[in-house]
């Protein structure tokens, strides 16, 4: 039991202080009611929307019932850290069909290690203050609707991108949640959304992923072709998908909010062995090894060497003919695995056309 005379309001605020010391932009308190978007995400579910990835409608009403996940969970602490790395000029990446765009999240090493350590260093700090409570770290890997949590927790809105928006700092920044069993003081949630009659993430879309407002049909999203999706990208999308070889940052850079996001000071986010400015033909080349070595401690890892392959193959398909091009794509034409045969065969149909 913790003691009666803790006193909730102020502790709220020293979470919130510690918070912020340790490299989190923001943090709130949410309650627990998600009712609203439990049916959300069930008619997405209904749609078929989420693809291969089964894991979304796994777990039952765990994902929208944090006392579920967590039995004797109260409240839900939600943490935003920025990520976006100083001028990494991304329109003009995109604008190079020669040189390989990886999603500006993925440049760094990968979040997840590092937010799980700060949120256990703030769990730790909560501990000295008042002894023992329950808690349980999150930071996307857990039936949890983190989203719809740091809505709750008034950290921002959901966009009609499906993402969380936040009017001083846009939408790049990852989320963390602590599972609580203090009964602290919960956050007012965003009760407006701001993006108006704006539809500029809507109509950016390369592959028309967005059924309508707030709605995204995964299986046409690149961010779910090139990461998740484990088999063969479906033939009419690949032209699409350009130079995008993990994820899309699409309906994040046209974002009028986004103006307003600061890079981040995190060592850890900013980008490594050049994924912010390699070659297709160049990163086409890596043996399993190099990709190994290149991608330890990435959120690269998550694709795989062969669907890694499979992406370049496709940005290769879709790139300018050059000896280079055609070169790399050449040496990889008996590759061992089906899958990039396959998608270097496409490419290489496209040059001959």
């Amino acid at each position: 039991m913790h003691s009666p005379s803790l006193d909730l309001l102020t502790l709220s605020q020293q979470i919130k202080d510690w918070g912020r010391e340790l490299g989190f932009q923001q943090v709130g308190i949410a309650g627990l009611d998600l009712t609203e978007h439990e049916q959300h995400l069930q008619r997405w579910l209904d749609a078929g929307y989420h693809g291969e990835m089964d894991y979304m409608a796994a777990h039952g009403s765990k994902r929208s019932h944090p006392e579920q996940l967590v039995p004797g969970t109260l409240r839900v602490i939600s943490l935003r850290m920025d990520y976006l790395p100083g001028d990494t000029e991304m329109s003009k990446r995109l604008s190079q069909p020669e040189t390989a765009y990886v999603s500006r999240y993925a440049l760094g090493r990968d979040y997840h290690k590092l937010i799980r350590k700060r949120l256990q260093q703030l769990a730790e700090r909560i501990q000295q203050a008042i002894g023992p409570f329950g808690y349980r770290a999150f930071v996307d890997s857990a039936p949890v609707l983190e989203k719809a949590i740091a809505e709750q927790a008034g950290l921002g809105w959901i966009g009609k991108n499906t993402l969380v928006l936040n009017r001083k700092a846009g939408s790049w920044f990852f989320l963390g949640e602590l599972f609580i069993d203090l009964p602290l003081p919960a956050d007012a949630p965003h009760a407006s959304e701001h993006c108006g009659k704006c539809t500029a993430c809507l109509d950016i879309c390369p592959t028309g992923a967005f059924v309508g407002p707030y709605v995204l049909d995964a299986r046409r999203c690149i961010s779910y072709l090139t990461i998740e999706l484990k088999g063969a990208i479906p033939v009419e999308l690949r032209p699409l998908i350009g130079n995008r070889v993990f994820g899309c940052d699409d309906c994040q850079i046209i974002c009028p909010w986004n103006r307003f996001a600061r890079p981040t000071s995190q060592g850890d986010f900013q980008p490594r062995h050049q994924l912010d400015n390699s070659d297709l033909a160049q990163l086409f080349r890596w043996t399993e090894e190099e990709f190994l070595s290149r991608t330890e401690g990435s959120p690269l890892r998550r694709t795989g060497y062969q669907n890694w392959l499979r992406n370049l193959a496709v940005g290769l398909g879709n790139a300018p003919s050059s000896i280079p091009v055609l070169e790399a794509l050449e040496a990889r034409r008996d590759d061992p695995s089906e899958l990039v045969r396959e998608h270097v065969s496409w490419a290489l149909a496209q040059h001959q056309r």
